[in-house]
């Protein structure tokens, strides 16, 4: 294996790795919250499960960075291409965007779901209105997502 297929898939690693991480944390924010507003208010179940949800979108995302850095490097379609050492460092580059934004967006996420529960246990009517604060954090996950997916296109190998 070249230095710079491991700093491709180094990246792709790191995309998926990092951004699962802060996915995990936020939904595990969210998910106690729950459990604890379904003691109350167990009728709201949907609800609360959207907002669990919410911060498990940020894992998806690097999962499809990650995909896409595999993909550009063959390593599904049998032999990978042979990268070079700048090419290496730029698909492992790439894969940052959505892994740095990721992971902390979706603690982040988490935090406003966690704090959309207790809103929804006392005002169910106003969910959506917790729904909203959440998607509001979500938009920088995404724009990561965009990032990556641009420099992925953009490498010539």
């Amino acid at each position: 294996m070249t230095y710079g297929l491991a700093l491709a898939l180094l990246g792709a690693a790191l995309a998926v790795g990092l951004a699962g991480v802060g996915s995990s944390i936020g939904i595990g924010y969210a998910g106690q919250a729950s459990a604890g507003a379904m003691t109350e208010d167990p009728e709201n179940f949907g609800r609360y499960l959207i907002l669990t949800a919410l911060p498990g979108t940020q894992g998806i995302y690097g999962f499809i960075a990650s995909f896409l850095i595999i993909m550009k490097i063959n390593l599904l379609g049998g032999a990978p291409v042979q990268l070079n050492l700048a090419q290496g460092w730029s698909l492992f580059l790439s894969g940052l965007p959505i892994a740095i934004l990721g992971l902390v967006s979706a603690i982040h996420q988490g935090k406003v779901c966690a704090a959309g529960v207790g809103l929804t246990v006392k005002r169910p009517a106003d969910s959506m209105k917790a729904m909203v604060l959440a998607v509001f954090v979500e938009f920088y996950a995404v724009l990561g997502l965009l990032v990556t997916i641009f420099i992925v296109n953009g490498i010539k190998l």
